[in-house]
């Protein structure tokens, strides 16, 4: 059984909905915390409506955060205890998206997926074992996970842009290079990648106008 998310949305500028960017936010936070890069992208996104699900389990320690899955170096859960909170997780969040597509009478290839850190662990996780491909991932500071099992469960090689600070303390930035390799053996074309410098486990303007670049190109009807 599958837990519901809750998310918060920005209505596109324009009011009339012609492609979805769903943000999946990082270990911590909650959907909030990523819906307000929408404020700065939806101008040039007119006809996009912007999603922020939260995670479905809330962050021990947090009032306001949730985690996809726990991290055993930071809670001190086990392994196997972070496998099946993940597995959980991928579970809701494809339902969380059939559920979007279908609420929003749109087609996958209208959807972009926007993660950071463990939301984009997520994202890399989920959205190549779909059925259908999304028009793309933008996977901030994260990590690819399993890489050695994604090229037996590959469903779709959707295009992915992957954008890491140099300076990360929380993920390595050779998290990034590892995960294109992991991509690219796993059959995908179109990896990107771009390395903001002098940047730590964040988002900064020059990753965010790239990744604009990539949606625009990605969710041009």
């Amino acid at each position: 059984m599958t837990r519901v998310l809750n998310s918060g949305r920005k209505e596109p500028v324009s009011g009339s909905i012609r492609s979805v960017v769903v943000f999946l936010h990082g270990y911590g936070a909650n959907g909030a915390d990523l819906l307000s890069i929408a404020d700065v992208l939806s101008e040039h996104l007119p006809d996009t409506l912007f999603v922020a699900p939260d995670a479905p389990e809330t962050c021990p320690g947090s009032s306001t955060g949730y985690q996809w899955f726990p991290i055993p170096w930071l809670d001190g859960s086990s392994e196997e205890t972070s496998k099946l909170g993940m597995d959980a997780a991928c579970a809701d969040l494809d339902a969380f998206l059939d559920f979007l597509i279908v609420e929003e009478d749109i087609l996958p290839e209208q959807v972009a997926l926007f993660g950071f850190s463990q939301g984009t662990m997520m994202g890399l996780q989920v959205a190549p074992r779909r059925e259908d491909a999304f028009a793309g991932i933008i996977a901030f500071s994260g990590r690819l996970l399993e890489p050695e099992l994604l090229m037996d469960e590959v469903q779709n090689t959707l295009p992915v842009l992957l954008v890491h600070g140099d300076k990360d303390e929380v993920v390595p930035p050779d998290s990034m290079s590892k995960a294109a390799v992991g991509l690219e053996k796993a059959g995908f074309k179109e990896v990107f990648a771009h390395v903001m410098e002098g940047t730590g486990h964040g988002i900064a303007p020059d990753g965010l106008s790239v990744a604009l670049a990539f949606l625009r190109d990605k969710l041009s009807f």
